[in-house]
């Protein structure tokens, strides 16, 4: 038992490193299915047990899928080449405002449409915006990558972390106000004036403002009022503690047949154009953490929890905290899943509830592989002929996430 539970966390261990490393610059879902496919290999999890682990993400999959189909259609359609010109052309010259313009584009994608639409809907646009203003693109790829996180909170539809690490207990709108009002701002706040101190030396020129805005097709058109619709759906479906996988998918689907029926082309160019692959990260996640789980480590966390929530606020520091950084270590989905079976047993107050998404939501802007939407960040600007490595990224996270976090977690925590 010893021997199966020491291999089960090496093989965890190494598939987690090599995500995170990208051995031979191969994809991460290679290696996220590799170390799921070695724990079967060695007998180390039970076929049935490893199915009903993928199936588990079946929400977040219908989810991903709605948002990459949203985004790849209104690349196709020209809309992200509209709203570049036009966040260029309100830059006026100004390299920081567009910087600040950017910013702001992405807390209202996030709060309304998710962290990772923020990653592959506003991302492609904002590669357009930098080439057409022949600005440094890193600050604004930064921005766009940090405040996926830092806003992803705002609403329970931030963030599909927020559905998953609360699953049935999601607490009121009115409550979730009043609980992530304030560290919500502070976040947001304090991510955007670290990393324009860090980017200041690149946001201090100027850029071009002298660019031609192109005529929005009638495609273009209904691709956009398809990704305003489905972010009055997620709304709606948040209410009424609906996930919110099935419907995102629905109207991705909706608006990919809406638009290409406009422009009378085919559906197949787009389909092919997606970014599949990281389904099978996600489901290979999803294997892993079934596997700890059997190991017992998830009980050991519940014990923790549950003894440290003698005194509520101390937990919460100490808990939000340890999940921030674990999320780097593993990706926040594995830690929000286990951080939610978790909670699941221990049943801790809410304030130590709370600062663990603080801590699954905003840690991850510490390194690359923090989240799945910093995944579909770099698998974003890598099509668009970006890339930034591990310690490029962890050189701004190292500085930004701790203060951000401090914040949120200092507010949570005095509100109480």
């Amino acid at each position: 038992m010893i021997l199966a539970t020491a291999a089960t966390w090496a093989i965890c261990a190494v598939a987690t490193a090599a995500v995170i490393a990208r051995p031979f610059r191969w994809p991460e879902a290679i290696w996220a299915v590799a170390g799921a496919a070695a724990l079967l290999l060695f007998g180390l999890l039970p076929l049935p047990l490893a199915a009903g682990a993928v199936a588990k993400g079946l929400d977040v999959y219908l989810f991903l899928i709605g948002m990459m189909l949203l985004s790849e259609v209104a690349r196709a359609e020209g809309l992200f080449d509209w709203v570049a010109a036009t966040a260029v052309i309100h830059a006026g010259g100004s390299t920081a405002r567009l910087f600040a313009l950017v910013y702001a584009a992405g807390v209202v994608t996030t709060t309304f449409l998710s962290n990772d639409a923020t990653a592959v809907v506003l991302t492609p646009a904002v590669c357009a915006a930098a080439k057409k203003a022949k600005a440094d693109p890193l600050p604004l790829l930064f921005a766009c990558a940090l405040i996926a996180n830092a806003a992803s909170f705002v609403l329970p539809i931030s963030n599909p972390a927020n559905l998953v690490l609360y699953g049935g207990g999601m607490p009121p709108l009115g409550q979730w106000f009043a609980s992530f009002a304030l560290p919500s701002v502070a976040a947001i706040a304090v991510t955007f004036l670290a990393l324009r101190r860090v980017e200041r030396d690149r946001l201090a020129g100027v850029c071009s403002s002298d660019v031609e805005r192109p005529a929005l097709t009638l495609g273009g058109k209904a691709a956009l009022v398809g990704i305003v619709a489905t972010a009055g759906v997620l709304l709606l479906v948040s209410a009424l503690d609906v996930q919110l996988g099935a419907p995102t998918a629905v109207a991705g689907i909706v608006t990919t047949l809406a638009v290409c029926a406009i422009a009378r082309s085919s559906p197949m160019p787009l389909l092919r154009d997606v970014s599949w692959s990281v389904l099978p990260l996600v489901a290979g996640l999803f294997v892993l953490v079934e596997a700890l789980d059997r190991t017992g480590v998830i009980g050991h966390v519940a014990a923790a929890i549950r003894a440290a929530s003698v005194d509520p606020a101390w937990a919460a520091a100490l808990s939000g905290t340890i999940l921030a950084v674990a999320s780097n270590l593993m990706n926040n989905l594995p830690a929000g899943l286990i951080a939610s079976t978790a909670i699941a047993q221990a049943h801790p107050p809410r304030l130590v509830v709370d600062a663990l998404l603080i801590g699954v939501d905003l840690g991850p802007n510490l390194s690359i592989t923090g989240s799945l939407a910093t995944i579909l960040w770099l698998q974003a600007i890598r099509r668009e002929g970006e890339n930034v490595g591990f310690w490029r990224f962890l050189k701004v996270g190292a500085i930004v996430m701790p203060m951000a976090l401090a914040a949120a977690l200092g507010l949570r925590i005095a509100i109480g």
